[in-house]
């Protein structure tokens, strides 16, 4: 179990960052909502905290992908947003992962938006939060195994769709 003094230390060390991951799936304003919600559901659940893992990080972010789970439609209509409008700056103020064509942001986030959640979950993630398949698999409470399938799925339905854009 993680003591509540310990809570700050978490905070300060996982905020930016889950952050970020939550403004590339929901938007900036979206983002503070899903980080508030993720460490007030933690501190809520801290009991439920297996310390033996050491790294809070899969665990939070499992928690901030159940929060960005129900806001799905906020997810959908970021991408389509993103889809219409181009390449968004983040909270950095950069552009994601230095893709700042139309031509490559609109089929790559048209692909990420139609994949299935779980799979969209693994997916991101693996890219985005650099997760390995075993934090995914502790992140989302699901075998390494799916973990595996669903990456493979979307890594092939994504591929399939960037080259069914450029043939």
């Amino acid at each position: 179990m993680l003591e509540p003094e310990v809570f700050a230390e978490i905070f300060d060390r996982y905020a930016p960052a889950l952050h970020r991951f939550a403004s590339r799936r929901l938007g900036d304003e979206a983002a503070d909502d899903v980080v508030s919600e993720t460490f007030l559901t933690a501190f809520q659940h801290r009991r439920r905290y297996n310390s033996g893992y050491g790294d809070a990080r899969p665990w939070l972010y499992g928690i901030a992908t159940n929060v960005i789970r129900h806001r799905r439609r906020t997810e959908l209509s970021h991408y389509q947003a993103t889809m219409l409008d181009g390449a968004r700056p983040t909270s950095a103020g950069l552009v994601e992962d230095g893709v700042t064509t139309l031509a490559v942001n609109r089929p790559l986030v048209s692909a990420i938006a139609g994949l299935k959640p779980g799979d969209r979950d693994v997916l991101l993630l693996v890219a985005w939060a650099e997760f390995t398949y075993e934090e995914t698999a502790r992140a989302l409470s699901i075998p390494v195994g799916t973990v595996r399938s669903r990456l493979n799925r979307a890594r092939t339905q994504v591929r399939t769709a960037l080259e069914a854009n450029h043939g």
